[in-house]
């Protein structure tokens, strides 16, 4: 049994990290507001920009469709980019990532496809290097800058497309986690290279005709469109980061409270116990008198 003075020693520990737990789970609740409504804002433009692309893919076929949109006739090489938090303490978030790019990968190894993994954030390396050490290529750091935002993915994107253009994967997949709420963040796997024709539009839908050409619009519109997706799942990433930092925090500070709770009534008993042996010991004294 542990002495009183080690246990008054865990109790003040536990409440010291039931402190920081707390303070750390108000921050998140605090940055959570502004994450949530960032990502929430940038649904809908994404929607209307797939809205134009399925008006304008509908129109192009054939030769004359740009590569990011016609891909290059091969789907050998796969490249999974994954995107990770640049911090711990967010619950399971992370190792839900890694495992949905895992189950990916398993997927396409086990149909002869060649894989390799681009990664975005620090903390999905390790265990994925750990099981495909020779997958793991490039990557981009985002922990240099606060919140990550369209600069950022700017970066990515001009990036995997030269990747593309230079012949270095056939197909990539984005897998990132979608917020739905503080408890629930769903990784989510979509192709993002070559870029998936869109569901063709309404055909009760006004007739459009563009000017320049469909083919000379969609050569400035598909590299925005691979850099709105990746902009999408960063602010995406950032609110289920907090939301499931705000979870976990709130989750490690009810469990520090129960701790305290037991520590004290071990503390109390072990110290009734002492009182009482010295009060035997003072009456047994007092009778051999």
């Amino acid at each position: 049994m542990a002495s009183l003075k080690e246990l008054k020693g865990r109790i003040g520990s536990v409440k010291s990290t039931q402190k920081i737990t707390k303070a750390k789970q108000m921050v998140a609740a605090a940055k959570l507001r502004k994450a949530q409504a960032a990502a929430e804002a940038a649904r809908p433009y994404a929607e209307r920009l797939g809205a134009v692309m399925a008006s304008l893919a509908g129109k192009v076929s054939g030769d004359g469709a740009p590569k990011l949109l016609a891909g290059t006739g091969s789907d050998q090489r796969h490249l999974l980019v994954v995107v990770n938090t640049d911090k711990g303490l967010c619950g399971g978030l992370n190792s839900n990532i890694v495992k949905a790019a895992k189950l990916k990968a398993a997927e396409l190894i086990g149909a002869g496809k060649d894989v390799q993994f681009y990664l975005v954030g620090k903390k999905g390396r390790a265990p994925l290097r750990r099981e495909h050490p020779s997958r793991v290529g490039e990557g981009f750091d985002t922990s240099a800058v606060r919140t990550p935002g369209f600069t950022e993915a700017g970066e990515i994107a001009a990036e995997l497309v030269a990747m593309y253009e230079a012949g270095k994967f056939d197909v990539a997949h984005l897998i990132f986690p979608i917020f739905k709420s503080a408890l629930a963040q769903d990784p989510t796997v979509t192709q993002l290279i070559p870029v998936p024709a869109p569901a063709a539009a309404s055909a009760n839908g006004a007739v459009v005709e563009y000017e320049p050409g469909e083919e000379e619009i969609l050569e400035q519109l598909l590299p925005r469109y691979v850099k709105t997706q990746l902009f999408g799942a960063l602010l995406e990433r950032e609110a289920s980061e907090q939301g499931a930092s705000m979870t976990a925090m709130d989750n490690a500070t009810r469990n520090a409270g129960d701790l305290i709770n037991r520590l004290t009534i071990e503390y109390n008993r072990s110290r009734q116990a002492a009182i009482t042996t010295e009060l035997v010991e003072i009456i047994s004294g007092a009778e051999a008198l």
